[in-house]
């Protein structure tokens, strides 16, 4: 299998093309789609920018980090709510009192404090919630549990061996995370990897392209061995379907 395609071989030819271009002082000159082993090396077939794969908009600017910021107050809130949650023991009742008490001080001291200084007490302030959030909110939820769970039956139905074999070990490897620590640690360790790995894959891409397509190129191999000495010796079924027209 002389001419099959190894992680190994593009990136011999990644490098062997990057120093003729250097040479040739045509390096900024050539469009870098048209080169194949830039095809071939970006990650799961990629061809669209990260700021688009991940939905493009005010979000994607966000995570990864177009505002500074905004990025930057994001961050800090969760990590300021995973402390008061995780290491100073509060629980979501009591900031919730809490909070709710702060509020109606603050409108108290504002309408009673104002009338001293004026003649007419200035208006409060009121806080309200638009329905629609709630709606949006609850659409939103629903439809990624529904394409979760379409996905997960389909690997099950009707998935590849391979497919069916990565998707249970990664509901394994989450299920031995998820008995390390609590479901506030894992949504806040979630968040922060939102927030610093597409933008640390955006800037070091072709690196990390690069890497991840070797480890998969071992993985295949170690599957292949798999399938070889274990996977094709056990007996497949000889019934068939009648086929009805």
């Amino acid at each position: 299998m002389s001419e099959k395609i190894t992680a190994e071989n593009l990136l011999n030819t990644l490098v062997e093309t990057l120093t003729e271009k250097q040479k040739s002082g045509s390096f900024f000159e050539e469009d870098k789609s048209s080169s194949v082993s830039y095809q071939f090396n970006r990650l799961f077939g990629r061809q669209k920018p990260v700021h688009h794969i991940l939905g493009g908009g005010k979000s994607a600017d966000v995570l990864l980090w177009r505002n500074k910021k905004i990025s930057a107050s994001v961050l800090s809130a969760a990590t300021a709510i995973w402390v008061l949650f995780e290491w100073l023991n509060y629980n979501f009742i009591t900031i919730l009192f809490f909070v709710v008490a702060l509020g109606m001080l603050g409108q108290f001291l504002w309408t009673n404090v104002s009338g001293l200084f004026s003649r007419k007490p200035s208006k409060v302030p009121r806080f309200v919630l638009p329905d629609d959030i709630f709606v949006n909110i609850a659409t939103v939820v629903g439809a990624e549990v529904n394409r979760g769970l379409r996905f997960l039956q389909d690997v099950s139905c009707g998935g590849s061996l391979k497919q069916f074999l990565i998707v249970v070990v990664s509901l394994w490897a989450g299920a031995v995370i998820g008995s390390w620590c609590n479901f506030l640690t894992v949504m806040y360790i979630g968040f922060v990897a939102a927030h610093t790995l597409p933008v640390l894959y955006e800037r070091y891409e072709d690196q990390v392209d690069n890497f991840v397509y070797k480890v998969f190129d071992q993985m295949q191999n170690h599957y292949q061995k798999l399938d070889t000495g274990l996977l094709s010796k056990i007996p497949k079924g000889k019934l068939k379907g009648k086929k009805y027209e």
